[in-house]
């Protein structure tokens, strides 16, 4: 008995001093508690879940740094939205101004002319493989009827046929260049200020730069000096608005709210004043108070009533008085919906005033885009803003090339377009 104690002792000693001079190895903990990890991965640690350690943030990338590498204002930063399952946004590298474009924004606003005008072309197209001379004269038929006007239809068919015996065009994406090529041509012309007119955006052209806005009954003046003015106080512009408009209660109101809405004094004078003496005033205080812009509101009045635009005349020469060169824009809105109409009605203000600009409005209303060709082109007087809804950013600084782009994309363009 005696020696049988002795001995497990002995073996309980030996356990003991084995475990006690052993260091033990330092294992990750298993996937579950209570199971051993699966065979082969003893030696590995396992990253933690999302609920046992907070995510850490990653840093953006950042660019390599070039000679061409643009100053912090020229650039903005853009967050892309994390994929399903990734957790926050990432942050991307900044990305240069002038290379964004919203013209997916102003294709979906040109929804309503492109599923008229550009389906009809793309109809034209669709299963041929040869282009041949007849196919022109189809064109010539869609451009009329989408209002490009009879001048422009047939000045952009002969350079087509032009192409064509150069044997320029052999297929349909030769013949689609060729039309945004004239369509960018055409839009793309010579302004008063420079030789060549490729965007709408209002600058300062003294203090104050001031903007008379003319246009016939409902085509939307004083919505758009409202948008307008709500552009120039986020470019934290200082704006003055004038009701020259003293026939309609109801636009002397209108003219109040957008004043309140941007922080803007508005001059009015009382229920049928004379507009050119309110514009006189609105003039004189805005230079007095150093605004940056004035934008003077007017009536709407019939192009070939020759009473109301003799009138329209006096108020521009009100204005100068005041201020030597102004009003030194001259902005006439046209509603697109008018169709061949708004082409004489900017006709006859054209010879009336020197206009320096066109805002062209309700675009997204109308089938009948091609209209903004024959402006431009019979009148060679620039689209400087159009109008593609009722939100103030619907009010959009007009570019050739981009409109041309969202007009004429087809549907397999998008990417390009983004």
């Amino acid at each position: 008995m005696n020696t049988l104690l002795i001995v497990l002792g002995v073996v309980v000693i030996a356990i003991v001093a084995f475990v006690a001079l052993r260091k033990p190895a330092e294992l990750p903990p298993g996937p579950e508690k209570g199971h051993p990890l699966p065979k082969g991965q003893e030696n590995k640690r396992l990253e933690a879940k999302p609920s046992e350690a907070p995510a850490v943030p990653r840093e953006a990338p950042t660019p390599p740094a070039t000679s061409d590498t643009l100053a912090p204002a020229d650039v903005v930063s853009v967050t892309e939205a994390a994929a399903p399952g990734e957790g926050s946004a990432r942050s991307l590298p900044p990305v240069p101004r002038a290379l964004q474009r919203d013209v997916l924004g102003m294709r979906k606003g040109l929804a309503a002319s492109r599923s008229g005008f550009v389906a009809r072309l793309t109809a034209l197209f669709t299963g041929k493989k040869d282009i041949d001379p007849a196919i022109l004269e189809q064109i010539e038929e869609v451009m009329l009827a989408s209002d490009v006007g009879v001048k422009t239809t047939q000045a952009i068919v002969e350079r087509l046929r032009e192409a064509l015996d150069r044997n320029e065009l052999k297929d349909i994406d030769a013949v689609w260049s060729a039309l945004r090529a004239e369509a960018t041509r055409v839009l793309t012309l010579a302004s008063p200020t420079s030789s060549k007119f490729t965007g709408g955006r209002l600058t300062s052209k003294g203090k104050p730069t001031v903007v008379l806005m003319v246009g016939v009954n409902g085509v939307g003046k004083t919505t758009t000096i409202g948008k307008l003015a709500t552009r120039l106080h986020a470019d934290g512009k200082s704006v003055m608005l004038a009701a020259g408009d003293t026939f309609r209660a109801a636009a002397v109101q209108q003219l109040e709210v957008w004043g309140q809405r941007v922080g803007a004094d508005v001059v009015k004078g009382k229920e049928g004043a004379d507009p050119g003496a309110v514009a006189y005033e609105a003039t004189t205080r805005a230079k007095e108070a150093g605004a940056d812009f004035l934008l003077i509101d007017t009536a709407g009045r019939l192009h070939t009533k020759t009473p109301l635009m003799d009138e329209i005349r006096k108020v521009r020469k009100s204005i100068g008085k005041v201020m030597d060169g102004a009003p030194q824009e001259t902005f006439l809105v046209i509603d697109a919906t008018t169709g061949q109409n708004a082409l004489a009605q900017a006709a006859l203000f054209k010879d009336a005033l020197e206009l320096t600009g066109i805002v062209l409005t309700k675009l997204d209303g109308t089938a009948k885009g091609g209209i903004v060709l024959g402006i431009c082109d019979e009148l060679r007087v620039p689209v400087r803003y159009i109008g593609l809804g009722e939100r103030s950013e619907d009010l959009r600084e007009f570019q050739a090339e981009d409109f041309v782009e969202a007009l004429f994309g087809r549907d397999g363009d998008e990417a390009a377009a983004a």
